[in-house]
């Protein structure tokens, strides 16, 4: 039977009784604390805490909700989590007066309009993967061989680098165009200056909600038992400087400059009514990357580029179910080697590309290494990003009149400081 809530929520609002998305929010009157994103509210977790809806949840600590990031309220478990939304699941739904008829009702509920969002977790560790065939057979085709545009180990490991941790930063947050080293093929010496070849890549990123040891390993079996929720993820990039620098160890100043994140997490309960297959893998994995069910998810995808003062232009249409390796592998390849991992951690999924162009994940594939440069709706065109232009992203999934998502990641470029 469908559900329903009291709260008006807009026919296409991300944010339905069937999401429940956790974040950090503050405004003028309030401190940081925990909240759920319902329709255009909030829900101030503390307030429902303080007046006993959680009774049941006796190992809630008094302050749980009262914290600056969501890592502490995650560390509780999957069994605690899970219980809190579904609690609130069923205070918002529309036979339910509970919460509806209450006097807290008016302080539970924050305006979202009237709130900050805040980063969601403490990020302390953030790691990269280069998870789409598309997207990696593009990149090897412009820089590579377009015969053999994916190297040899690709088919057979998730491949992925260690990011920086500090400089991922929610939406709304602008960034500076960094500078750095770069060296054309006409150059006989390297050059060094704000980038020229500033692009995005969009990406989801999921959290992981339950540390390991080192020296153990999490299977693809029991993979999803350690990820609390999704992200969308702009893995901004420095061409330029990234071309130079990458060989002989990979990204560095090309990528450590800044990430943007969508503010709410989208729990990974909310997306099971959107798990699909994904792609076929040949040649056969090795055991340890084998899957016994689906991991891939069907999430409709977005980016706008919005030059400043103007109408923002969609530039891609992509979607995450094309990402040749899936979550669980992900992680499971990343710990197979004993690495720990700790609650709050950030594993972000590549650049998602699709088949057809408009469904590239980055400049450098929508304007072909700048040789088709992309027309914007109101004049103008793009290569890379420019500094004024507003990157955004948006991504949801919708089935059967079920609607789940994660509202945007936008962030302004400003130039490069002195």
């Amino acid at each position: 039977m469908p559900m329903t809530s009291w709260v008006q929520v807009a026919k296409d609002s991300d944010f339905t009784i069937y999401n429940l998305p956790f974040g950090i929010f503050q405004s003028k009157r309030l401190s940081p604390r925990i909240g759920i994103a319902i329709g255009d509210k909030i829900v101030d977790l503390s307030v429902l805490h303080e007046e006993g809806f959680f009774t049941e949840l006796s190992q809630l600590p008094h302050d749980v909700f009262l914290k600056d990031a969501l890592n502490d309220f995650i560390a509780l478990g999957k069994s605690v989590t899970r219980k809190v939304r579904e609690i609130v699941q069923g205070l918002l739904r529309e036979e339910n007066e509970s919460l509806k008829e209450h006097q807290c009702r008016g302080k539970a509920l924050v305006n979202l309009k009237e709130a900050t969002m805040l980063m969601p977790v403490k990020v302390g560790d953030y790691t990269d993967f280069y998870s789409s065939m598309e997207h990696a057979t593009n990149v090897g085709m412009m820089f590579r061989d377009p015969e053999n545009a994916l190297l040899p180990n690709w088919k057979h490991m998730p491949v992925g680098y260690h990011g920086r941790a500090s400089s991922i930063i929610p939406s709304g947050i602008p960034i500076h165009r960094p500078k750095g080293q770069y060296k054309d093929p006409n150059m006989e010496n390297p050059d060094f200056g704000p980038s020229r070849r500033l692009d995005f890549e969009l990406e989801l990123a999921f959290i992981t909600g339950r540390p390991t040891k080192m020296g153990e390993s999490i299977s693809t079996k029991d993979a999803e038992d350690f990820i609390f929720g999704f992200v969308l993820f702009n893995d901004w990039s420095a061409r330029d400087i990234q071309a130079w620098e990458y060989v002989p160890l990979g990204p560095f100043l090309g990528k450590n400059f800044a990430s943007s994140i969508s503010p709410w997490v989208v729990p990974i309960e909310a997306l099971e009514p959107f798990r699909v297959n994904g792609p076929k893998q040949e040649p056969e994995v090795l055991p340890y990357l084998q899957c016994i069910k689906d991991h891939a998810f069907d999430i409709h995808l977005e980016v706008f580029i919005q030059p400043d003062g103007l109408k923002p232009t969609k530039v891609c249409t992509s979607n995450f179910k094309f990402m040749y390796w899936n979550i669980a592998q992900q992680l499971a390849h990343h710990t197979v080697n004993g690495c720990n991992i700790n609650v709050g951690d950030m594993m972000a999924s590549g650049t998602i590309s699709g088949l057809t162009q408009d469904s590239y994940g980055s400049m450098l594939e929508l304007a072909w290494k700048g040789t088709k440069p992309l027309q914007l709706e109101e004049g103008g065109e793009r290569k890379f990003i420019n500094d004024g232009d507003t990157v955004i992203m948006k991504g949801y999934a919708e089935k059967g009149g079920v609607r789940v998502g994660f509202g945007e990641v936008a962030s302004k470029v400003l130039s490069a400081k002195e």
